[in-house]
């Protein structure tokens, strides 16, 4: 028996859809509302908010914004700029390529949550509303018009009539290329890529360069915050900032461009990063800088491992304590057992060397596993390297380790008689320590990045893809699956051991509680896997992003104490609702989370 879903007769016009927006107020109107909202939030930045100078950032002066008045003014200059764009002004089109409106509504969010979390602040550190000046209850109300304004903007794009199948006129054919056309405007606008004109060579190139000096100067005031309340509010803005061009389009569009010239840009952003040490004074911030590196270079090397190869390691961060331990028992410490000092580059060798073989120990007995058990059979070789280098004290076994209190007293590396120990000047910029050290990782993340980056597109890279995607398939098409996973297993091994070496130079002691699964702060292995998915599995810029971001957060929220675990997670949960695919990803992943935004409806016959 066959039944038939019939769809209402085409009349010819497209039905309209609903375009309300979540208030009940004209779309004009509305955007007027946000708008001026949002030359009003810029204006009233420009007044005292409080009467007291005990709140940080001297909110107290009029015709000068300071503190996290300077963020409330980039999200009201954010949603000025988008309001005028979805009027179509001309010379602003280019802010919008895949529509004003959604871009609208989170720049508003960020001046209106900015806003009322700097009003809230005051309030709550001095003591009531009392506190605040009439700039204060000004930016409060303008950001809440601004907000209000873009909540009357459409959510939904107009819907053409459903297709009739019994419908083979003209009209139905029209009606399906509508139906494909809408399809993809949902598409663009949800963030899928969406083709550029290619420009000339040297503009493309100025866009690049544009690109890397914001990312930079946002990296810069991120990391120099000077206290929680002006780093929960950069949070914020940045955020929502994000959130705002990515809705935009810009973001799809900047990476289609930095696509095209992935040399120009990997170059660019090495440098750019670089310039990082020269941007400080001491080494306050140099010092979250170098950490920061080690802990995103460890991530791009787990990166292979989980996000090209599909093998999921819980004990990575062992990997990094081989390197370290291996580092500092020939790098001339007082506490080694073996009193030897090799040079930089024969301790760099070794650490790496050493961790390369506990891969492939680790890696060819268990390897044969998949999923679940690969997973927990990697988490107790975690946990057994941090119990075994505990033990190697002497007493429960050799003397090797030193046990829980370590290998101490590991001397500053000296790199072509360079003591990167001591301050140097060049060019008139003092480097301290973690500056001299900050450049040295940068070199070793240059070529973590390499590796990367030529592993992936080689023969074996697509061979690990192969594996990720469906190891049965792999098999079948004569893949060696077994030597995949395991050059896998040992080339991301060897890169977390390379960053041990220095990591082991960098806190001058190595200690086995360095080293857990889980923990407060990062590296721990649970950190480390976290990074490469927040980041984004597979792609280089994820895992960098990703790390950063979750070894930045902790270090500036300690006042947050025993609830960072419980932000952290919230964070994620968010994450994998609303950006599931990561937050640099590559086109693959992004189809595979949001198939649904790409693929047509069709209706048709259905038999039983």
């Amino acid at each position: 028996m066959t039944t038939q879903t019939t769809a209402p007769k085409n009349t010819g016009t497209p039905a309209t859809g609903d375009t309300s927006g979540l208030i009940g107020i004209p779309p004009h109107l509305g955007r007027a509302l946000a708008t001026g909202g949002g030359v009003l939030t810029v204006l009233s930045t420009f007044l005292a908010w409080t009467w007291t100078a005990e709140f940080p950032g001297d909110l107290t002066v009029y015709g000068y914004p300071g503190g996290l008045q300077v963020l409330v003014l980039i999200g009201g200059a954010l949603t000025t700029l988008f309001g005028l764009a979805s009027y179509g002004v001309r010379g602003l089109r280019w802010l919008t390529p895949a529509g004003a409106d959604g871009a609208l509504k989170f720049a508003a969010l960020a001046a209106f949550a900015t806003t009322w979390y700097t009003a809230l602040a005051i309030t709550t550190q001095l003591g009531g509303l009392v506190n605040l000046e009439p700039g204060g209850f000004i930016a409060a109300a303008v950001s809440l018009l601004a907000l209000l304004g873009s909540l009357a903007l459409p959510f939904e794009r107009p819907e053409p009539d459903p297709i009739d199948p019994e419908d083979t006129r003209w009209e139905h054919t029209k009606h399906r290329w509508a139906h494909r056309r809408q399809t993809l405007k949902a598409a663009y606008a949800s963030g899928s890529p969406r083709p550029v004109p290619a420009l000339p060579a040297y503009a493309e190139i100025l866009i690049i360069v544009a690109i890397l000096a914001l990312g930079l100067t946002v990296f810069t005031y991120g990391i120099g915050t000077e206290y929680d309340e002006l780093f929960v509010g950069f949070l914020i803005t940045a955020g929502l900032g994000f959130a705002t061009l990515n809705k935009a389009g810009l973001i799809s569009q900047a990476t289609q461009i930095t696509a095209r010239h992935q040399n120009i840009t990997t170059c660019g952003a090495f440098i750019a990063a670089a310039l990082f040490p020269f941007t400080q004074s001491n080494d306050q911030y140099a010092t979250l800088g170098v950490y920061i590196l080690i802990f995103a270079t460890v991530a791009l090397g787990l990166n292979i491992v989980v996000g090209l190869a599909g093998l999921l390691d819980l004990g990575y961060v062992a990997f990094l304590g081989v390197g370290a331990y291996a580092a500092a028992l020939v790098s001339g410490s007082q506490s080694s057992p073996f009193g030897v000092h090799f040079p930089f580059w024969a301790a760099v060798l070794v650490g790496a060397a050493a961790s390369l073989v506990f891969g492939i120990l680790i890696g060819a007995p268990t390897l044969r596993l998949r999923g679940d058990y690969l997973a927990i059979v990697t988490l107790g070789f975690g946990e057994i390297f941090r119990i075994a280098a505990q033990n190697l004290d002497g007493t429960s076994g050799p003397d090797v380790t030193n046990g829980s209190n370590g290998i101490s007293s590991i001397p500053d590396l000296n790199v072509l008689g360079f003591d990167l120990g001591v301050a140097h000047d060049i060019g008139g910029f003092t480097l301290g320590r973690f500056a001299n050290y900050f450049l040295l990782m940068l070199v070793i993340t240059a070529v973590v990045v390499l590796v990367f980056q030529r592993s992936g597109d080689s023969r074996i890279g697509r061979a690990w893809v192969a594996i990720r995607e469906d190891e049965t398939a792999a098999l079948a098409m004569g893949i060696n699956g077994f030597r995949v996973k395991l050059i896998a297993f040992a080339v991301g091994a060897s890169l977390a051991g390379l960053a041990g070496t220095v990591q082991a130079h960098v806190t001058y002691t190595v200690t086995p509680e360095q080293y857990l699964f889980a923990g407060t702060t990062p590296p721990n292995s649970a950190f480390l896997l976290a990074a490469v998915v927040l980041g984004g599995m597979g792609t280089i810029a994820g895992p960098l992003i990703g790390a950063s971001l979750l070894f930045l957060i902790p270090n500036k929220l300690q006042f947050l104490d025993d609830y960072q675990l419980l932000a952290f997670g919230l964070a994620l949960v968010l994450l994998m609702r609303f950006r599931p695919e990561g937050l640099i990803a590559n086109r693959r992943r992004k189809l595979e989370f949001h198939e649904e935004a790409d693929a047509p409806t069709v209706l048709s016959k259905t038999g039983a």
